[in-house]
C-alpha cells in the first residue's frame, strides 16, 4: 500500500522535521502506514537527496543482503520504511561516527523502531524521532491548535469551528487516514480498513517480530476494538481467542508497535491508596476503530450507545497529536478509583501540571460528570490546571473553579 496524501494538507510535525534536520544526523519520521510519511519527506527531497523505498522489494533484497554496500556512498539520503531492513541502522551509525554532519539522513519507519534493540544500540544520540499519525482535526482545517497548550494556562478555548450532532458523527467515523476522509460511503471505508489492517499484518508484523500465528493478529484486533478505552485485561482478552496471558500482552505489543494501538497507563500518586493501577487501550484512529466495529451513522441513531467509545478514542487521538507538539513533554494516563470515578485523559508535563478531560457522548452534562475531575483537584490542588467535560454540545459552561463543560470542537480550537 502506498503511504500517499492530497498535498494540500499542512502537517504540523514537518516544522520540527526541518528544526532537526539542521543540527542531527539523522531524522526518523514514525507513524503508521498511509499516515502520509512519504509525503512529508519527499517535501525535503532536492537534487542532492536521494529517495529510496525500502517497499521496493529488489532495493530490499540489496539492503538485507549487504548494508555496508548499499549504504556505501549515500548522503543526505532519504530511506522510505527503514523498519523493513534494520540492518542498516548499524551501517548508517557507522557513516555518521565518521562524519556527524546534521542533516545527513531521512528515514521513515511504519513501526516503532526504537522498540527494535539494533535501534537502540546502535543510534542512541544521533538521531531525533518525529511521530507522524493520522490527520488531525486541526491539519484538515489548516489551523494550529491551541486547546492544550493554553487548558496548562488555565484557560479554555473557544472551538474555531461548530461541529455537533450529525456532522460530530461523521466526522468521528472517518477520523483521520487520507484515504478515510475520501472515503464517504461507510461500506468503502470499512472495505479499506480490512484491505489496510491485511496488508500491515502480511508486511509489516514481520519485520518487527516473531509472531506464530499471524492470523490471529486480525482476531485479535477485532477483540481489542470492542474493548476500546477499557481497563485491560489480558487475560480475558486472550482467553477469547485461545491465547494465553503472556502472548496476549506481546501481541498487543506488536499492535502497539505498529501504531494501532496504545496503552495508556494510570494516573496515581503513592497518598492516593484507592486508586486503580490497571492501564486501559486506545486506539489511535477514531475511523478504523469505527470500520472494524461495523459502526455507521444508521447504526448509531438508532443505538447512541456505539459513539460512546469510538468518540473517546477521536478526542484521545487529537489530544495525542497536541501533546507531541507542544514544547514541554507532555504525558497522557487515565484515572480511576475504587469508587469507579474516572477521567478519560489526564495529561501531565514535567512540572507535575495537571489538565484532566472527560469525553461524554451527549448535549447535556450534569454535575455527577465532573465527580472524577473533583476528586483529581482536591488530591491536586493548583497543579490541576483545567479540568473540562467535552460533549456533544455547543455552549461552554462553567461548573466551578477551573471546571467546565464545553463542546467536544473545543479540543481542536
Amino acid at each position: 500500500m502506498a503511504d500517499t496524501e492530497p498535498v494540500h494538507f499542512q502537517r504540523f510535525s514537518a516544522a520540527r522535521v526541518t528544526t532537526a534536520l539542521k543540527d542531527t544526523p539523522v531524522v526518523m519520521v514514525n507513524g503508521p502506514r498511509q499516515s502520509g510519511k512519504t509525503t512529508l519527506v519527499r517535501k525535503f527531497a532536492a537534487a542532492n537527496r536521494a529517495y529510496i523505498t525500502l517497499d521496493d522489494d529488489t532495493v530490499l533484497e540489496a539492503a538485507r543482503g549487504d548494508p555496508t554496500g548499499f549504504m556505501r556512498g549515500l548522503d543526505q539520503a532519504i530511506i522510505d520504511e527503514v523498519q523493513r531492513a534494520p540492518e542498516l541502522l548499524r551501517a548508517i551509525k557507522r557513516l555518521v561516527d565518521d562524519d556527524r554532519r546534521p542533516g545527513r539522513f531521512l528515514l521513515t519507519g511504519s513501526a516503532n523502531v526504537l522498540t527494535l534493540p539494533q535501534v537502540s544500540e546502535s543510534l542512541a544520540g544521533r538521531m531525533e524521532v518525529v511521530t507522524l499519525l493520522p490527520l488531525s482535526r486541526a491539519e484538515i482545517h489548516g489551523r494550529k491548535p491551541t486547546f492544550l497548550e493554553k487548558a496548562f494556562a488555565g484557560k479554555l478555548v473557544r472551538p474555531s469551528e461548530s461541529m455537533v450532532s450529525n456532522e460530530l458523527v461523521l466526522a468521528v467515523l472517518t477520523g483521520g487516514y487520507p484515504e478515510m476522509l475520501q472515503r464517504r460511503d461507510a461500506g468503502r471505508r470499512q472495505a479499506w480498513a480490512r484491505d489496510y489492517i491485511k496488508a500491515i499484518v502480511q508486511r509489516d508484523v514481520r519485520d518487527v517480530a516473531e509472531v506464530e500465528k499471524l492470523d490471529q493478529l486480525p482476531r485479535l484486533l477485532r477483540v481489542l476494538a470492542h474493548h476500546a478505552g477499557q481497563l485491560t485485561n489480558f487475560t480475558q482478552i486472550g482467553g477469547q481467542l485461545g491465547l494465553d496471558d503472556k502472548t496476549t500482552r506481546r501481541y498487543v505489543a506488536v499492535l502497539e508497535q505498529l501504531f494501532l494501538v496504545r496503552r495508556v497507563e494510570p494516573w496515581f500518586r503513592n497518598r492516593l491508596k484507592r486508586l486503580v493501577k490497571t492501564p486501559r487501550l486506545h486506539f489511535l484512529d477514531s475511523g478504523l476503530l469505527a470500520a472494524m466495529l461495523g459502526a455507521t451513522a444508521e447504526r448509531i441513531a438508532k443505538d447512541r450507545s456505539i459513539l460512546g467509545p469510538v468518540l473517546e478514542t477521536f478526542v484521545f487521538s487529537e489530544i495525542v497529536k497536541q501533546a507531541a507538539w507542544l514544547d514541554e513533554a507532555c504525558v497522557l494516563h487515565h484515572y480511576r478509583d475504587k469508587d469507579r470515578d474516572e477521567i478519560d485523559i489526564v495529561a501531565e508535563t514535567g512540572n507535575g501540571s495537571l489538565v484532566g478531560i472527560e469525553v461524554k457522548a451527549a448535549a447535556t452534562v450534569n454535575a455527577a460528570d465532573f465527580k472524577g475531575l473533583r476528586k483529581l483537584g482536591d488530591a491536586c490542588g493548583d497543579k490541576l490546571k483545567l479540568g473540562v467535560v467535552l460533549h456533544d454540545g455547543d455552549g461552554i459552561v462553567p461548573f466551578g473553579d477551573r471546571m467546565f463543560a464545553a463542546p467536544i470542537s473545543c479540543a481542536w480550537g
